[in-house]
């Protein structure tokens, strides 16, 4: 049975509305319309609200706009005495109610428009469901494709979801689904190249002139692909500007730089170039300091999203050393006691002269816990030919 909530703030009314229409629908009913919200909240599968416009605490359309937002495909109705035009103008640009009725309202009326509100929701749904099959069905097909033609790409793809899923996250984004496809599907364009151009890409290797411009070309041919499929306009657009710089440089050439560029676009551009590096065998640290020293290449707000991602591998090498090993200048990445357990040095503190004599002493009387894990600054050396 399909659910319908009434809200009203007489209790004779909710009786009436119960009593004469519990066999045809599954009623709810609430006095207090804050307390009707956490109805909604529970109960997603609502089909029709009907309100009351004059009650305490919150007024009929205030009401039906929170529901708006809370259950978009929750059809609604408002109920009211005061049958005047400016209410109902209000009623249906501001809580975007479907049919504005008045009290008293005529039961045949009323049975009529719930029965035309229970037939808007299932089109709703039924839209819904064609929608997201549709979407569902054309993203699976051009994810097999990419894999059977291309494993590489669909690789490099699969590879970097995760980063870029974590930058949605960590901007707070709405749909970050939208991002994690974009990812996914941010080299569908490279269907129109060979293996072996992708391999000499991701090995560094130089291309032909030919090589270099199909594969400028392939965020167009995967903003093509996409951009007529319902729902993924932006997720085109993301891919459509991946390799755009923050400083406008790069493909598209449309004038287009900074935050004009797509936010979901900026988070690839970071998250390709990042994997491509690694990939070619690259410490995460050396990238990342390759990366900061690229200026107007990326968005800074990324790059320093990317820095908390590796955390502290971001700026240093990690090992673990003897006491004899570690130099002035290494960072101690945890803290440093001796075998009775004894602290010695807190984690953080930065190795000079005078403190590795110290520690060195204290080693021969007592005892060190060794080995020490210690934090070394990278200096990177990457080449800036390797990387184009």
């Amino acid at each position: 049975m399909d659910k319908i909530l009434f809200v009203d703030d007489e209790k004779n009314i909710l009786s009436y509305f119960r009593r004469k229409f519990h066999k045809k629908y599954k009623v709810l009913t609430s006095e207090d319309p804050v307390g009707s919200l956490d109805i909604v909240k529970k109960n997603k599968d609502i089909a029709v609200v009907v309100s009351d416009m004059k009650m305490p605490n919150m007024d009929g359309i205030t009401l039906l706009n929170h529901i708006s937002k809370i259950s978009p495909k929750t059809v609604r109705v408002l109920l009211t005495g005061y049958a005047d035009l400016e209410t109902a103008i209000l009623a249906v640009n501001k809580g975007n109610v479907f049919r504005f009725l008045t009290k008293p309202c005529e039961d045949t009326l009323l049975e009529q428009v719930l029965s035309q509100c229970v037939k808007q929701y299932k089109l709703v749904i039924a839209e819904r469901e064609l929608l997201h099959g549709t979407l569902k069905g054309s993203i699976n097909l051009l994810s097999d494709i990419l894999s059977l033609t291309n494993p590489e790409a669909f690789g490099r793809g699969a590879r970097i979801k995760r980063l870029v899923r974590w930058f949605a996250i960590y901007f707070k984004v709405k749909d970050i689904w939208k991002y994690e496809l974009a990812a996914m599907l941010s080299q569908i364009g490279c269907v129109t190249l060979s293996s072996e151009t992708l391999t000499k890409i991701y090995r560094g290797k130089k291309l032909t002139e030919e090589e270099r411009q199909l594969y400028d070309m392939h965020p167009g041919i995967g903003q093509s692909l996409l951009k007529n499929i319902p729902r993924l306009e932006d997720v085109s657009q993301m891919i459509l500007y991946q390799n755009k710089c923050y400083n406008g440089k790069g493909m598209p050439q449309d004038g287009i730089k900074g935050e004009d560029i797509p936010l979901g676009a900026r988070f690839l551009k970071v998250a390709l170039d990042f994997d491509l590096l690694q990939n070619r065998g690259r410490s995460k640290a050396e990238v990342y300091k390759f990366m900061i020293s690229q200026k107007g290449v990326y968005d800074p707000k990324v790059l320093k999203a990317l820095e908390e991602f590796l955390g502290e591998e971001a700026k240093f090498e990690v090992k673990e050393l003897y006491l004899k090993e570690i130099l002035p200048g290494m960072i101690f990445g945890e803290e440093v006691k001796t075998n009775d357990g004894l602290l010695l040095l807190a984690k953080g503190h930065e190795a000079n002269w005078t403190v590795l004599l110290k520690l060195k002493e204290f080693g021969k009387r007592f005892g060190i816990r060794e080995p020490i894990r210690v934090l070394i600054p990278i200096k990177s050396d990457i080449n800036i030919e390797e990387f184009d």
